[in-house]
């Protein structure tokens, strides 16, 4: 057993995902000049990684469970790093979707997998010391990766930050080979349900699809054959997965519980608010405004910093006093802070007037909210579930961000224009704080008010 080492592997690994899953946001603009990515095409560079992590994220775990969670987690460290090597040579837009896509594959298997190396290599305190180190990692690796990707965008361009991984990766791989023991469940392991996820990320695919391509003039009846064919394939992941019950991905009997229900719509709209302010933002800033990539990726850096330090305290409030009150005041926060977005003009910026404001509010509500919902979702269903209920929130988080992206097709497609992308990106705000108001909603009307279970 070799704890420290143990430790530092997932915490490299997971933070690769971390970082991507954020530092492309900041080089948006510079990859579209790069690669003359069209506006409708522009989400995909998003999308392409955030759909196989969403739809297949539950299915990374119940693999790992299976044959081996280092053995998955290698997998995906490896499959993470070729393609960060082809998003940095791609000499076209179709080469770097694809990548993009093979990175969100192998966030998919080394992220949950971390998690379990880390659950099944620690027990009581020291468990919880790791869980913490690995989550903070986290936070930091959000919080650092825009800047850092500003200041490398600026500096040497956009393809550097591909470069990045691989170094990293092979320090992640190499003490997760020599130190980390290997460990499966095949006993104990949730079957996999491999049909479930294909069908789910084939639908997800399909739907996402349509609202990208929604926004442009001529492809109604593209995008309206898409819909339909992605909303009957999600409505039969929905038929087969009630058909497998306990053995499903997604067992539905978990819905059964209004709180877990209420829960799962606050994540959606919460996390669907945010994941199309923190593309949007920096998007605007660099491309309008014509700020520095690495001011635009400071801009949000309150955001992931009053997560980081605001939950501690708000997982012991919710643990003493319950997370409904938390919950519905933090979301209201967001909304509130999106709203003020709307205020925005393209004349005479001012980081401390126009968007600190906003930008502190919408950190403060997010900063109240991410651990009570975490504490409320494993509360909310019994211990027999309580990991499947994890990953699925974790994985409604990540799909609400895709959907988001696949809208904002609309606001890039008037970018040649500041006055027509101003429009849409007040529109935008508005959108993204109704959002944040039903999950305010969700929160005082399904979550339940009693503490959480212990």
């Amino acid at each position: 057993m070799h704890p420290r080492a143990t430790l530092a592997a997932t915490v490299l690994g997971s933070s690769l995902a971390f970082i991507d899953g954020s530092v492309v946001n900041i080089a948006l603009p510079a990859l579209a000049h790069d690669l003359k990515v069209s506006p409708a095409n522009l989400p995909w560079t998003i999308n392409a990684y955030l759909l196989p992590l969403g739809a297949l994220i539950l299915l990374g775990g119940a693999l790992g469970d299976h044959f081996g969670r280092r053995r998955l987690f290698l997998m995906g460290l490896s499959a993470f790093t070729f393609a960060s090597v082809v998003c940095a040579a791609a000499p076209s837009l179709g080469w770097f979707l694809a990548a993009r896509g093979l990175q969100g594959l192998g966030a998919a298997l080394l992220m949950p997998n971390s998690l379990a190396i880390l659950g099944g290599s620690f027990i009581g305190e020291a468990r919880g010391r790791a869980i913490g180190t690995w989550a903070a990692a986290g936070a930091l690796a959000a919080a650092l990766g825009p800047i850092a990707g500003g200041w490398i965008v600026d500096s040497v361009g956009w393809r550097t930050i591909f470069l990045i991984n691989p170094p990293i990766a092979a320090a992640a791989g190499y003490l997760a080979w020599k130190y980390v023991e290997e460990r499966k469940e095949s006993q104990r392991a949730a079957p996999l349900d491999v049909i479930g996820a294909a069908i789910a990320t084939v639908g997800l695919g399909l739907l996402t699809f349509a609202l990208t391509r929604a926004s442009e003039s001529h492809a109604g009846h593209a995008s309206t054959s898409a819909a339909g064919a992605g909303i009957a394939l999600l409505g039969a992941f929905l038929w087969y997965e009630a058909r497998l019950g306990d053995r499903a991905m997604m067992p539905l009997a978990m819905f059964a519980v209004p709180t877990f229900v209420g829960l799962t719509l606050l994540t959606f709209f919460l996390y669907g608010s945010l994941g199309g302010l923190v593309v949007l933002l920096p998007f605007f800033l660099i491309r309008i405004e014509s700020w520095l990539s690495i001011a635009a990726g400071a801009a949000l850096l309150p955001v992931p910093v009053l997560i980081g330090m605001g939950s501690r305290l708000m997982g012991r409030v919710a643990s003493r006093h319950g997370a409904r009150l938390p919950l519905a005041i933090g979301s209201g926060l967001v909304g509130l802070g999106l709203a003020l977005y709307a205020r925005i003009g393209t004349q005479g910026i001012d980081y401390w007037r126009d968007i600190f404001p906003p930008t502190f509010l919408v950190a403060l509500g997010m900063g109240a909210c991410v651990a009570p919902l975490t504490t409320s979702v494993i509360a909310s269903v019994d211990a027999h579930h309580v990991g499947l209920a994890s990953g699925f929130n974790n994985a409604v988080a990540r799909i609400a961000g895709l959907i988001a992206t696949a809208l904002l097709g609309f606001v890039f497609a008037g970018q040649e224009s500041a006055e027509t992308f101003m429009i849409g990106f007040r529109a935008a705000a508005l959108i993204c704080a109704e959002c944040a108001a039903i999950a305010a909603g969700a929160a005082l009307f399904l979550v339940d008010v009693a503490s959480p279970r212990r």
